[in-house]
Order: structure tokens, then C-alpha cells, then sequence
């Protein structure tokens, strides 16, 4: 099968609003094997979205449309809809029913018209009832090709796809298998990596596709099978991760999309009672944001001091102020200082510290830009490198976030 999603609303077109559902919607429709062959941003114009249904026709199997069922005159999506499949709106008496409760009970005030209007859908469309919020969504086809019409607003977007249209799809419709594997390494770059597993590569099955994801400091390796029997797929991909591991297994942190570093990280830690803390500078709290962010960090993440400025790094952190006279705010020194430092005052057992200049200018006295310092603090050693990231800023903070954990993460790993 095969799926092309279309995204309504000129607030996307001009930068106002990041399309986040088109990622949401895909991955759903990937995981029960539908192919995803194009993703589109259209504007608010009827002639436009007429003429985007009319080219998918016969094209794609389902086209999945989210935006424009608000309740306001610039949300034209079912009038729209009336038109291409000749219909007209009906007063549908559950959605009504629900949407009543939902106005007067929840929200304690009047049902206005406009509310009362988000009842109103095509008379020949299944309605996709949405417990989440006032606006149904739509399934309607017009020869081979289904039209589902989801609101624009992310949560309820989320809940008729999770709660409604999969299992609707899965239903009524066979579909083949689509088996994914992802497979995250850190401390080599796509090229370094794709001349290490060349002959590997070259050796995989015709049904497995290898693509590389890369991203500052680290790459993502994406196996993807295709096919009628899962087993098979399965049993391949296994197989072929395996054979990847005795390769280039120095490199590999984790698995599956989800895997990040600061998860698997988060879970070693939390296997040897461990605890972490950091002190940053130049990354901004990236590092702390990226741990907090792990389910359970709180078992293991003791918290983090942000000293951005030089006299916090004093007066917070408790750096001595000879060291940064003596050898710049942008040094070994300093950075092993900071992961010290704030390893005593958490009371951690590791630490990281970061100080840099990640540009775009160059102080005097200050390292050059793109120069980063990454310190480690373990229960009995203390690790510091030199870097330079180049340019932009955000390339060198980013890479800087990933060297650190990469860091961290070799020094855990002795204690396996």
C-alpha cells in the first residue's frame, strides 16, 4: 500500500508552525507496512486543495490530510471535501452529543454556533469520532484511492491515528511486512564508517536497504526490509546486525530509534547504582536537558550547574580564580576544575564539564573558535580532551554534547 500525507494551513508555508504530524503520521503508517511516497504543505485555497485530491487519485492508496476542521471561516477542509466527493454537510448526532458535553460540562460555558457547526460533516464520510477534542475526523473514497481528513491540532491528530485509523487499516486492508532496525554509533564519521563495512554492505540481501543518518558527532545506521514473511525478515535483519557488531562494535552505543545515548547511558548507570552530574559552559545545559529527558533519570541524574559566565564559575561552582587567570576561561585546567568541582558538590560519582568558544567571534586571550575542552570526573580518574569543532556555533555545540557523552559512556563501560 501506498500513502501520500498532505498538511493544510499557510501558517505551516511561512514558517509560523513546524509540521510535526507528517513525521507522527508516517512512522505510524511505516510500522504496519504502508509506504509513504510523498509528504505535501498546501495553502488554505480550495481550488488548490481540489487540484492536490484530484492529482492522487488513483495514485496512492490513502491520502491522509490534516488541518483546516476548525470551527473558524479560514477552516475550509470539509466544505472543501463536500465539493470534490459531490456531498453536502449533515448535523451528525453523536459528534453533536459530544461536543455539547464537552463545551457546557467541561468548559462550563454556552454552546455557541460555531461549536454547534463541528458536528456538521459530509453525509457520505465515516466519521473518525474524536474523544480528544470537537473536530471528527473524515474517511471518505472516490474509486481506489481513501481521503482521511484528521484535525491539525497535534494531540488529537495523535489519538484518531493511534486509537482510530491504524486499527481501522489494519482491518480491513493486507499489507506487507516493513522491518526496521537502527543501529546508533558514536566517535566516527559517515565516510570512516561506510569504508569499514563496505564488504558487509555489499553482502546484504536485495531485500535489505542500508541508509546512513548522520548528525554532529555521531551516525545512525538504518537496516529496512520489506516483504511477505516476517520471520524471514526478522531472522535477516538479526543476522545482519550481528555480523555489523563484530565489525564496527568499538562504535556501537545502541539500538532502535528510540536507543539514544543518554539512554543507554541512563540505563548502565542505573545497573551500577551510579550517578551523574555536570557543569556547563559552552553547550548551555544541552548535556542536562538531554538526561532529564530519559523516564527515570532521577534514579541517576543528580543535577547540573550552568556557568556560563566566568565569575559563576567562581562563585557557584567554586573554580579558583588563579587557574582561569593562569591558563584562559577556555582550557584543560578549567574544564578539569568544573568536572571536580561539581562532581563534589552533587556528590556524584561521574561528572562532565564543558568550556569552549563556540563562536561566532574570537576574544583575546580565548581560545579560537570552535575550540572545546570536555572533561570527564569517574569514581577514580579524570579525563580531559581538547577540540575543535569548527563552525557554526550550533554545529559546535551539538558536537560538543555528543563527544561528551561518548566520553562518559567509554568510561562507564570499563566498569561492565
Amino acid at each position: 500500500m501506498k500513502a501520500t500525507i498532505v498538511t493544510i494551513g499557510d501558517e505551516i508555508l511561512i514558517g509560523q508552525i513546524v509540521d510535526t504530524n507528517s513525521g507522527f503520521i508516517a512512522k505510524s503508517l511505516d510500522k504496519i507496512g504502508i509506504q509513504i511516497t510523498e509528504m505535501l504543505s498546501i495553502s488554505d485555497d480550495k481550488k488548490h486543495i481540489l487540484d492536490t485530491f484530484a492529482s492522487l487519485q488513483n495514485k496512492v492508496d490513502l491520502v491522509i490530510i490534516t488541518g483546516g476542521l476548525g470551527p473558524t471561516k479560514d477552516d475550509i477542509t470539509k466544505h472543501t471535501f463536500c465539493q470534490y466527493f459531490e456531498d453536502t454537510l449533515v448535523e451528525n448526532e453523536a459528534v453533536l452529543a459530544h461536543v455539547i458535553e464537552l463545551i457546557e460540562g467541561f468548559y462550563k460555558r454556552p454552546i455557541t454556533k460555531m461549536n454547534r457547526d463541528q458536528a456538521l460533516v459530509p453525509s457520505k464520510c465515516q466519521v473518525l469520532f474524536n474523544k480528544a477534542g470537537t473536530a471528527p475526523g473524515m474517511w471518505m473514497k472516490k474509486e481506489n484511492t481513501v481521503y482521511i481528513s484528521l484535525p491539525g491540532v497535534p494531540y488529537e491528530m495523535k489519538y484518531l491515528v493511534q486509537e482510530v485509523i491504524i486499527p481501522k487499516i489494519i482491518q480491513e486492508y493486507d499489507r506487507p511486512y516493513i522491518i526496521h532496525k537502527t543501529i546508533l554509533t558514536y566517535g566516527e564519521g559517515e565516510s570512516r564508517i561506510a569504508e569499514r563495512i563496505e564488504d558487509w554492505e555489499n553482502s546484504l540481501p536485495q531485500f535489505i536497504k542500508l541508509a546512513y543518518l548522520p548528525a554532529p558527532g555521531r551516525v545512525r545506521l538504518r537496516l529496512s526490509a520489506r516483504g511477505t514473511n516476517k520471520e524471514l525478515l526478522e531472522n535477516a535483519i538479526d543476522h545482519n546486525v550481528q555480523s555489523l557488531t563484530k565489525i564496527i562494535g568499538d562504535i556501537i552505543v545502541g539500538f532502535d530509534e528510540d536507543e539514544t545515548i543518554e539512554v543507554v547511558i541512563g540505563r548502565m548507570l542505573t545497573q551500577q547504582n551510579k550517578t551523574i552530574a555536570t557543569a556547563e559552559s559552552c553547550t548551555g545545559g544541552k548535556l542536562a536537558v538531554r538526561l532529564s529527558s530519559v523516564a527515570g533519570a532521577s534514579a541517576y541524574f543528580r543535577g547540573s550547574v550552568v556557568s556560563y559566565a566566568t565569575d559563576t564559575k567562581v562563585t557557584v561552582l567554586g573554580v579558583n580564580q588563579q587557574i582561569i587567570e593562569e591558563n584562559s576561561i577556555v582550557s584543560s585546567q578549567v574544564a578539569s576544575e568544573m568536572a571536580l568541582r561539581i562532581q563534589k558538590i552533587m556528590k556524584a560519582d561521574y561528572a562532565i564539564a564543558t568550556t569552549g568558544n563556540a563562536g561566532p567571534t574570537k576574544e583575546r586571550g580565548i581560545a579560537e573558535v570552535g575550540t572545546v575542552f570536555i572533561a570527564v570526573a569517574t569514581p577514580n580518574n579524570l579525563l580531559v580532551e581538547e577540540f575543535n569543532f569548527g563552525q557554526p556555533r550550533e554545529k559546535v555545540i551539538d558536537r560538543a554534547v555528543n563527544k561528551a557523552f561518548e566520553m562518559l559512556m567509554k568510561e562507564i563501560l570499563k566498569f561492565v
